[in-house]
């Protein structure tokens, strides 16, 4: 491999230490554009005269994976989800083309775990489950694909409070960031639902329900989410945000018509 390239990632890597975002920026845009120049890697896996040694290179160093790998942490650390797809799949051939040649990455498991968990914040659960058929039965075993698997069956079962409670058990450091977008989603369906079923609630029932740890915390919640809520003698009031709802009236007469000719259709056809 150039050793400009290992240079520079090098540097790339102790910029990523110091959390100097600019400097890592910069100097991924250097790799990549590096990158480019060895035409037999992912992407393009052109034939030519170099292929074999490049690939060879690529097989003995793994720096390019490597560089992928890191550019996926920094996307995390910069809170930049569409970085984060960018670079991991950019990544991904190297999981699954290129595997066989290199000795697994450590990093392989944590971040295709982190991937599933982006879906699964992002609303994604067709590509979650898509990305997950793909996966070997070794993978399906990592405590990181577990914990995004476990949480999508919280999720889909209703059970917030296992997905609110699952921050503090994250089976990565790099994961936090994805959790925290994770609970907020979580947050703000439980708050729609509660503003809708209840006139009022005690501001201890709506810190419980809402899994917060202080009366601030919840405070600090309404101010910043609900400012339509009202918080008065011990109560928090959703009658503001009832008021301010749109009201969706039924197409009922709509229905009927549609109804009485789906029954003559059917008839006719008997």
């Amino acid at each position: 491999m150039d050793p400009k390239v290992t240079q520079t990632f090098e540097r790339f890597k102790a910029s990523l230490v110091r959390n100097d975002f600019d400097t890592c920026s910069k100097l991924l845009s250097q790799l990549k554009l590096a990158l480019i120049q060895f035409k037999s890697l992912p992407p393009l896996f052109a034939d030519g005269p170099t292929a074999v040694q490049e690939l060879t290179l690529a097989s003995k160093y793994s720096i390019p994976r490597d560089i992928f790998e890191h550019a996926v942490v920094l996307s995390v650390k910069m809170e930049d989800q569409d970085a984060f797809e960018r670079d991991f799949f950019q990544l991904k051939p190297y999981y699954t083309d290129v595997g066989p040649r290199l000795q697994q990455s450590p990093q392989e498991y944590p971040i295709l775990g982190l991937n599933l968990l982006r879906l699964l914040v992002q609303n994604r659960i067709a590509e979650f489950h898509t990305e997950l058929e793909l996966l070997t039965a070794a993978a399906l075993e990592n405590p990181c694909i577990k914990h995004a698997v476990e949480l999508e069956q919280s999720f889909m079962e209703g059970a917030y409070n296992r997905v609110l409670t699952a921050r503090q058990t994250v089976p990565h450091e790099t994961y936090v960031y994805f959790m925290d977008l994770l609970a907020r989603t979580v947050r703000d369906e439980i708050a729609g639902c509660s503003e809708k079923a209840y006139d009022s609630l005690t501001v201890k029932d709506a810190k419980q329900m809402l899994l917060l740890n202080s009366d601030q915390e919840l405070f600090e919640y309404i101010q910043e989410e609900h400012p339509e809520w009202e918080v008065k003698n011990g109560l928090v009031f959703f009658q503001k945000a009832k008021d301010s709802a749109p009201c969706k009236e039924i197409p009922s007469l709509q229905l009927i018509n549609q109804t009485l000719s789906y029954a003559r259709e059917l008839e006719r056809i008997v």
